[in-house]
């Protein structure tokens, strides 16, 4: 039970990469609040996750992590529910796929909002209840498209770049508080969201990462468990990449 004493709010967390975190976290003894816009498999995902435990270990909470309001909400909520806040996991986001003369300004904002914002206003949120707590771990979720271009997907790319950065800053600004703050870059994940992918796009991908397979959500969750435990304790300001070998190329 690596993370028993952690209490853990994970964004976008109803399906994909966020469920598989949620239960990787949940299986490793914290206790998690699942945020999402996704009430129905949100709340499917929670129960689940309560089934058959002693104690409830899970609860959902309708989370649009672009609302500061919300994020209050949810550490609010989190506190009263399980008690002190120690963990953060920022996974909501959106995908953008159109190039930089093709993408109109609400298709700029909605992406720059949906997957840099929300990290931010996340940690803003929740840092003071981790303050209150002696310390925490924060996990931001950029992605290979954080460290390298496809030639399209500006938006993406750009927010993707923003997370890491975001992530370097805050981790040098609350290390004196005991608040670690790093990031995770996932490459080609077989969830939903990938499966939306243009077929020819989503070939490229695949035929440029050395291992020729998608990665599961589970091995970016493990990714996760480790950081926000102790077995990480002198990490803070860094980037894991999850991408079976595509940046290494």
């Amino acid at each position: 039970m690596r993370l028993q004493p952690n209490v853990v709010i994970v964004s976008g967390g109803a399906r994909g990469i966020g469920a598989a975190e949620a239960r990787a976290l949940v299986k490793h003894g914290a206790r998690v609040v699942i945020g999402d816009l996704l009430d129905g498999p949100g709340g499917a995902l929670a129960t689940e996750l309560n089934a058959g435990k002693p104690e409830r270990c899970a609860q959902y909470l309708h989370l649009d992590a672009t609302r500061m309001e919300d994020w209050e909400g949810a550490v609010k909520l989190t506190e009263e529910s399980f008690g002190r806040l120690t963990t953060l996991v920022n996974n909501a986001g959106v995908h953008g796929r159109l190039g930089l003369e093709d993408t109109s300004e609400d298709e700029w904002h909605r992406v720059l909002d949906a997957d840099l914002k929300s990290a931010w206003l996340g940690m803003k949120a929740c840092i003071p209840a981790m303050r209150r707590a002696g310390g925490g771990s924060i996990v931001n979720t950029s992605s290979v498209y954080g460290l390298v271009a496809s030639g399209a997907a500006t938006a993406y790319h750009s927010a993707k770049g923003g997370v890491l950065m975001l992530s370097k800053a805050a981790a040098v600004q609350y290390a004196p508080e005991n608040i670690r703050v790093n990031c995770v870059h996932p490459g080609l994940i077989d969830t939903p969201m990938t499966a939306t992918l243009p077929p020819a796009w989503k070939q490229s991908l695949l035929t440029s990462t050395p291992f020729k397979r998608f990665g599961r959500p589970e091995e970016v969750a493990a990714a996760v468990v480790f950081l926000v435990s102790e077995e990480s304790s002198f990490i803070t300001g860094a980037s894991i990449v999850i991408d079976g070998g595509l940046t290494a190329t």
